[in-house]
């Protein structure tokens, strides 16, 4: 399961706002928690969250939290389920100033994808204190520094595959995947 996530998704560049945001909420479920965690349930993220349709989550009410809360299928956290039907009211408040997500998301990382060459996987860095402070801005909530960076790394804004790794040149943003099993 983690490697077919990291082989096919993780650092793929993700320019569909819906997915963005999906991607946005599922990692903040997982601070303080494995990303294991998490994957093993996206399935019941997926259901319990009506598929990350932001309208619908953003009219979820005190009924669908306790219904979220005894729910096993999901992380059950009360503060990380209030700020996800937050998150998707922001999501559309944006919408609604005809503010795109991912053109927003986008255009804190202009020279995307940001390559770390550093060859350590960082917390967090200064463009992620500068994206929780601007998603903080449009109401989110629950998306600090390093959730910021998780997700700008999920999302292929921030290229933090090894160099040595088949999926590092494959996620620069211009090069198609490259299968690991292939030569």
């Amino acid at each position: 399961m983690m490697m077919a996530y990291h082989d096919d998704e993780w650092g793929q560049p993700v320019r569909d706002s819906r997915m963005l945001w999906e991607m946005l909420a599922l990692e903040s479920f997982q601070a303080g928690l494995s990303w294991r965690t998490v994957l093993k349930r996206r399935a019941g993220f997926r259901r319990a969250f009506a598929g990350f349709d932001p309208d619908r989550v953003a009219a979820f009410n005190d009924t669908d939290v306790e219904r979220l809360m005894a729910d096993p299928g999901i992380i059950r956290a009360r503060a990380k389920i209030v700020a996800t039907i937050g998150n998707a009211r922001a999501y559309i408040a944006m919408r609604e100033k005809g503010e795109d997500f991912a053109t927003f998301a986008w255009s804190m990382v202009p020279d995307a994808p940001v390559h770390n060459h550093s060859g350590q996987v960082l917390a967090s860095s200064p463009l992620s204190h500068a994206m929780s402070a601007a998603l903080r801005a449009r109401g989110f909530r629950f998306v600090g520094p390093v959730i910021a960076y998780a997700w700008m790394q999920a999302a292929g804004m921030v290229n933090d595959h090894d160099p040595a790794c088949f999926r590092y040149a494959a996620c620069d943003g211009t090069t198609k995947p490259a299968s690991p099993r292939a030569g």
